[in-house]
């Protein structure tokens, strides 16, 4: 009988030390709670990171892309490319703008939209591309934007799971065009609730202020003129300061999500001399991905129990384990579009058989063995 965890393990959980804990209280003693100095100070802590480009933040990471799309001029008509497998916001915040979200299937390896389809999807209605970083895993920048300056389309990097990852050993945010994180709970780094948008040279971070919020500038003499339409997306200094706590951490957050892959590389490769029991692996990438989560493909034929029931029997176990994500275009709003299943297989399948394992910072090295444990045992062939 294998020995259950003492207590759950969540499939993540955030770092908070008693630093932050301490700062945050300061913050409130302040008076100033909403945006004021410490979302300035995070503003300027991310652009340090990200090389000095200019760095706006936000209270999520899907207003950020919205208006990511408003400044690069996306609007009714246009068509933006993307993949069928993120968050659903990745596509909703298209259709937010009038415009048509372009699926292209992915890569089986890296689970990332499928640079080799690419192409044949750009049309002369195709405005921009949103790659994602599933878990992670950067997309390959470099035939990225090799593919996007030879069809003069914009880039908005969909980076929400990518903070602390690298593409040859640049920060992700420090290269490209518009770069769109999340600090949402459950990310590397978290504001609680938030997001920042990386801007490229060519769009003016005023623009991007009064889209934030509500369209304001601010006159002399206390006037106010509103010229867009904007939106309620500002920051507050409450979350700021936990971004700060965190963001002084980052490098060891990631640094111990690698090494927690690496043991759960060492716990189910066979290769490792794991039992074969025909897992899906993610790439092995402990150079450039930040490990965000570590997500198995299940043997479903084989296995006597389907996903829903292996989910429900891990957390009778004290394990939590989360399904990120089912392929978005077999979603209502998107069959109405006009997609069908059968459209992206790939993407079907790794939606339909991935499995989102616990990784988080605060994980010993025996909650990782109990969790391959555990998983390894409830895998077990169907009967005949």
């Amino acid at each position: 009988m294998i020995p259950l965890p003492a207590s759950f393990i969540p499939f993540t959980r955030p770092s908070i030390d008693e630093e932050t804990i301490a700062a945050v209280g300061d913050t409130l003693r302040s008076g100033w709670i909403t945006s004021g100095p410490r979302v300035q100070e995070f503003e300027a802590a991310l652009s340090a990171r990200f090389g000095g480009r200019t760095v706006r933040a936000f209270n999520s990471g899907t207003i950020t892309l919205e208006i990511a799309l408003e400044l690069a001029g996306v609007g009714p008509g246009d068509e933006v490319i993307t993949t069928p497998l993120s968050w659903v916001a990745t596509a909703n915040v298209v259709l937010h703008r009038g415009a048509r979200p372009v699926f292209v299937d992915i890569d089986p390896v890296t689970r990332n939209i499928d640079l080799d389809r690419l192409e044949a999807a750009i049309t002369d209605k195709t405005k921009a591309i949103i790659p994602v970083d599933l878990a992670g895993q950067p997309v390959d920048r470099d035939r990225l934007y090799a593919i996007a300056h030879r069809h003069g389309l914009r880039v908005i990097e969909d980076a929400a799971q990518s903070l602390g990852a690298s593409w040859h050993g640049q920060p992700i945010g420090s290269l490209g065009d518009f770069v769109s994180f999340s600090f949402h709970a459950n990310k590397n780094l978290t504001t609680s609730e938030g997001g920042a948008l990386v801007l490229p040279a060519d769009i003016d971070p005023a623009l991007c202020e009064r889209l934030r919020l509500q369209g304001v500038r601010r006159l002399d003499g206390g006037e106010i003129e509103v010229d867009v339409a904007g939106h309620k997306g500002n920051l507050t200094d409450l979350a700021a300061t936990i971004g700060l706590g965190q963001l002084r951490r980052l490098d060891e957050f990631t640094a111990r999500r690698r090494q927690l892959a690496r043991r759960y590389f060492a716990r189910l490769d066979p290769a490792a001399d794991a039992p074969d029991v025909g897992l899906g692996l993610p790439p092995a990438d402990f150079a450039d991905s930040n490990w965000h989560m570590f997500q198995v493909l299940l043997p479903l034929e084989r296995m006597a129990l389907s996903r829903g029931d292996l989910i429900a029997a891990l957390r009778e176990r004290n394990i939590g384990a989360g399904v990120h994500y089912p392929a978005m275009h077999l979603f209502a709003l998107y069959r109405n579009l006009g997609y069908a299943p059968g459209d992206f297989p790939q993407a079907e399948h790794v939606g339909a058989t991935t499995l989102t394992l616990p990784l988080f910072p605060a994980m010993s090295d025996a909650d990782v063995d109990a969790v391959c444990a555990h998983l390894l045992d409830l895998i077990q062939p169907a009967r005949a």
